[in-house]
């Protein structure tokens, strides 16, 4: 692609001048909303319009009507900033809630048309995309998720393909190549991606930073791959064929296109990308293009066309209720998953955990209770999809009844990640996205920074993936300040909507289970211990405590509460040893637990102002940095925790190097008590 701009006049008659029409309607009117708009990214869209006219009226497999039919094909864009294609596509195919008038309210507060594709803002939104190459590794889950679903519901019920747009930035992005790699290496043969091969970036053409050979980076990860002229809907239409032929690997459609196709001076330019084009450059769109339809205006017999496409799937749809009806004992369980219900008597799974749990003789590290209830658990819940970032031993994650998941192999229900946290995580969230199957994934949690993105798109989108992060402070020990996670904790609480979670003994970690499984719509992480701890909770407690967030474990004695010591995980023990301490001097002291924040942010003021109590002597410990902590503590609480990287050594040499110790809390209880004149 030259650096020099593309200077249209004309434009060549097209072989189909149906399919540059329906092309032509996309490009109008992501045109007219980002110049009404006076903000957006007009290229994308103008770019890929003729491969998604081919796509979607001759090849996607939905329906309009019915956007929730669970066996649609799926469609996403990772490349997010050319959303006006897919809203175009929504409002064109006729989904009820994008109307013309969402059209016009393009990056509006409050529309549906927001900047970037938001899932939940309006149906036919299968991700959130926005970040470059979060679509591409989505679009990996979902296409694994289709398989997995396939290999237990047969193609019967389950049979559909995963299509996804792709730009040279979330190509350039490193999760691109950590979902590429993935999908080449299960062979996931139903997905088939799109790269925009534009050659143009904001700052300029793509050679200024990088001169890749993507096809061959492709074959390299066992794709498919194919390279055509992007505006030549002969060609497309070929390559899909070709691509459906391809049953034991992914394809790749390289495909040759111009940014902003149809400008007469800014097509081909970083001009094109993301700039309102202005009005004489759209005028000369217009004249390019032969399209003399008024702005936000279809013509009737192009939006019947495309109405037509919208709703050609019904039949289709029709035919696979009637079979899943006919499913027998399928049927049933199917349609649970479908719902996204879980099934009948799953809690009693919890409590064989935690009986198992009381009767062990020894401490157990919260990971280890996490995987003896992963255990019950799955064998309660076969929708249970495990996983593990190449640390399953040390994650336990692995229930001992699955069965790995392997190359072309899909009747299992756990999977080898590999070395790649982020595309773990963003092709997790495309797992929850395609429905029927709840995610779980493994790393340590000082990791967690290489999933941030992923982790917070999930919480963003309200999704069941969950997110099992071990070794989760300095307790680790050896490993050393690189692997000992410091100040995550906090960065991983502020998070809106994320539920963090950290058990302080084997007993909450299965009740910790219980809650993330009792939330459909909360993205959630765990975050568990190496080392072993006590189990505090050996008498039966009625309900879930842990679901709250907070809860006294242990309220003061001989009269009204002087002190209040706050802990989470591994350091809830030390919590509880402080306690014994203090009351024997005479300081009424309570133990609150605190597995999760965000739970306990939701309880009534009521229930936090009984559990926080009235006194302003708060002690809060934690191995790890003080900020989230501040809004329970109050003005007047102290805090034992880091402030500093940890170090390597053993685990109880690292605690007092930093003074986390059962003496260090009673030291700062005297003191909160005594700068308050106690």
């Amino acid at each position: 692609m030259p650096d020099t701009p593309t200077v249209f006049k004309t434009v060549p008659e097209p072989k189909d001048r149906r399919l540059r029409n329906l092309a032509d309607c996309i490009r109008f009117l992501s045109m007219d909303a980002v110049q009404k708009a006076k903000s957006g990214h007009p290229g994308m869209p103008m770019g890929m319009a003729d491969i998604a006219a081919v796509l979607f009226s001759e090849f996607m497999k939905f329906d309009a009507a019915d956007p929730y039919w669970f066996d649609r094909d799926r469609f996403l864009i990772s490349n997010g900033h050319g959303s006006m294609l897919l809203y175009s596509l929504l409002y064109l195919t006729g989904y009820r809630d994008m109307t013309i008038e969402e059209i016009k309210r393009f990056r509006q507060i409050d529309s549906r048309t927001a900047g970037h594709p938001e899932y939940h803002h309006a149906t036919g939104i299968e991700t959130t995309t926005g970040p470059l190459g979060q679509g591409t590794a989505n679009s990996v889950g979902l296409a694994l998720g289709e398989r997995i679903m396939n290999a237990s519901f047969g193609d019967e019920l389950v049979d559909h393909h995963t299509y996804v747009f792709l730009g040279d930035g979330c190509l350039m992005e490193g999760i691109s190549h950590e979902a590429i790699s993935l999908a080449g290496h299960l062979k996931l043969g139903k997905l088939t991606a799109f790269w925009d091969n534009n050659s143009i970036s904001i700052d300029g053409a793509t050679s200024l930073a990088e001169s890749d050979d993507q096809p061959t980076r492709f074959r390299a990860a066992n794709w498919h791959v194919q390279e055509i002229d992007g505006h030549d809907t002969d060609a497309i239409r070929a390559a899909i064929f070709e691509a459906h032929k391809v049953t034991d690997r992914p394809s790749m459609i390289a495909c040759k296109t111009i940014i902003g196709f149809g400008f007469p001076t800014k097509a081909g330019t970083q001009k094109a990308h993301s700039d309102a084009p202005g009005e004489e450059e759209i005028a000369g769109a217009r004249q390019i293009l032969g399209w003399t339809a008024p702005p936000f205006e279809i013509p009737d017999e192009l939006l019947e066309d495309w109405r037509r496409i919208g709703a050609k799937g019904g039949a289709e749809r029709a035919a696979w209720a009637t079979r899943v009806e006919n499913s027998g004992h399928r049927r049933a369980d199917f349609e649970r998953r479908m719902k996204g219900e879980l099934p009948r008597g799953w809690r009693s799974a919890i409590e064989a955990a935690k009986q198992e749990v009381r009767g062990s003789e020894k401490d157990l590290a919260t990971r280890q209770a996490s995987g003896i209830v992963l255990n019950h658990l799955f064998d309660a819940i076969p929708e249970l999809l495990g996983g593990s970032a190449d640390l399953t031993p040390s994650n336990n994650t692995k229930a001992k009844n699955q069965v790995e998941i392997k190359p072309g192999e899909f009747a299992g229900s756990y999977i080898h990640y590999g070395v790649r946290e982020h595309g773990m995580a963003a092709a997790m969230n495309g797992l929850a996205l395609h429905g029927g199957l709840i995610p779980y994934g493994g790393t340590f949690l000082t990791f967690s920074d290489y999933s941030r993105p992923s982790i917070r798109l999930a919480a963003m989108m309200e999704v069941r993936t969950i997110f099992v992060m071990t070794h989760d402070s300095i307790g680790l020990g050896e490993d050393g300040p690189t692997h000992q996670p410091i100040e995550h904790l906090s960065a991983l609480r502020a998070i809106p909507r994320l539920a963090v979670y950290r058990p302080g003994d084997p007993i909450e970690t299965a009740e910790c289970w219980e809650a993330i499984m009792d939330n459909s719509r909360e993205a959630a992480l765990i975050a568990l211990s190496r080392q072993p701890m006590p189990l505090l909770r050996r008498e039966r407690s009625e309900g879930n405590l842990a679901a709250k967030g907070a809860y006294v474990l242990q309220e003061a004695e001989g009269g009204d509460r002087q002190l209040t010591i706050l802990a989470t995980g591994s350091e809830l023990h030390l919590a509880v040893e402080a306690r014994a301490i203090l009351q024997s001097e005479g300081v009424r002291t309570a133990v609150v637990s605190m597995p999760c924040r965000l739970a306990f942010g939701k309880q009534d003021p009521a229930y936090q102002k009984k559990v926080l109590g009235e006194t302003r002597a708060r002690v809060a410990v934690e191995a790890a940095v003080q900020d989230s902590w501040d809004r329970d503590l109050g003005l007047d609480g102290l805090f034992v925790g880091m402030h500093e990287f940890g170090a390597s050594g053993k685990i109880d040499d690292i605690y007092k190097k930093f003074d986390i110790t059962t003496d260090a809390v009673v030291r700062a209880g005297r003191q909160a008590i005594a700068a308050l004149g106690g």
